[in-house]
């Protein structure tokens, strides 16, 4: 199958599902972190229209602007920014949320925090997300990267609820998402993919 993973640099997911022996890309407007050569560095959406993605597209979609835990910077802009510039961001992220959310193929996966109300409203077609976890309901491993606090939402289109494959109970959980200093890397390290989730994703969804 042909697989496209919208908006990753890691390649924690494209990785998953090359491992299941499939046709898979990743692609962002960044280069990607391994300098693999299955990675497109490119507008997702003009990527979109270069081949026939004939089965599954996982997204993440860029998130500061959607989630509820910024919604506080549409009312009081943060250091260096107008509530201009901060309004036509949410109006932007929300644009690319729906081209990927509408897109012309047959399966779709988009992963993002909870929105608030800002976001929803914009979104053409949008739906409730199908479902939501923590990470560490994957993970194995209480060292792991996947033992973290960090509520994962997917909206679904046509393809099943994830099941939940981990042996953790979150009493050990972290919360290095959120608890993450101000740093120029910051956005990296908090859409940072968890690989017990995308593990899931490969294994049950082809």
């Amino acid at each position: 199958m042909k697989i496209l993973v919208a908006c990753e640099t890691s390649g924690t997911v494209r990785n998953a599902f090359l491992d299941k022996g499939h046709d898979t890309w990743s692609c962002d407007v960044l280069p990607s972190d391994d300098q693999t050569n299955r990675h497109i560095q490119d507008d997702v959406r003009n990527v979109l229209a270069m081949e026939e993605w004939d089965m599954l597209m996982v997204a993440h979609p860029p998130c500061t602007r959607l989630c509820n835990s910024g919604v506080r910077w549409l009312h009081k802009a943060p250091p260096n920014k107008t509530l201009e510039q901060i309004w036509a961001e949410l109006d932007e992220g929300a644009k690319l949320f729906s081209d990927l959310w509408n897109a012309d193929i047959p399966k779709i996966c988009i992963e993002n925090p909870v929105m608030h109300k800002y976001a929803k409203e914009r979104i053409e077609n949008f739906e409730k997300q199908a479902q939501s976890f923590q990470p560490y309901e994957f993970g194995h491993d209480e060292n792991s990267w996947d033992n973290q606090k960090k509520r994962i939402c997917l909206w679904l289109k046509n393809l099943p609820l994830l099941e939940k494959t981990g042996t953790l109970d979150g009493s050990t959980a972290r919360s290095d998402v959120h608890n993450a200093p101000p740093s120029e890397d910051r956005w990296k390290f908090r859409s940072k993919f968890f690989p017990g989730i995308a593990q899931a994703m490969a294994d049950q969804w082809t």
